[in-house]
């Protein structure tokens, strides 16, 4: 069985914004982090079909986030 991954890297001004709000639409082949001021999302799966639409859906949803997230302050991460 063919396993397909991916990793999607972007630069924020407010990264723990973004993923926060990525993190909810998450599937179970997907995961999203915060690594400084970069939001990383890391995809698996064996059907093409489905990273093609996981990837399809997180970035209008990133786009979404991103714009939502440039009208809030920026949040310090909590410890």
């Amino acid at each position: 069985m063919i396993k397909i991954t991916g990793t999607i890297t972007t630069y924020h001004k407010n990264p723990l914004c973004i993923s926060e709000s990525l993190k909810a639409d998450n599937l179970r082949s997907m995961n999203t982090e915060v690594s400084g001021k970069n939001v990383i999302c890391r995809i698996k799966n064996d059907k093409l079909r489905s990273v093609v639409a996981s990837v399809d859906d997180y970035m209008m949803n990133l786009s979404i986030a991103d714009e939502i997230c440039g009208l809030v302050p920026v949040a310090k991460k909590r410890t």
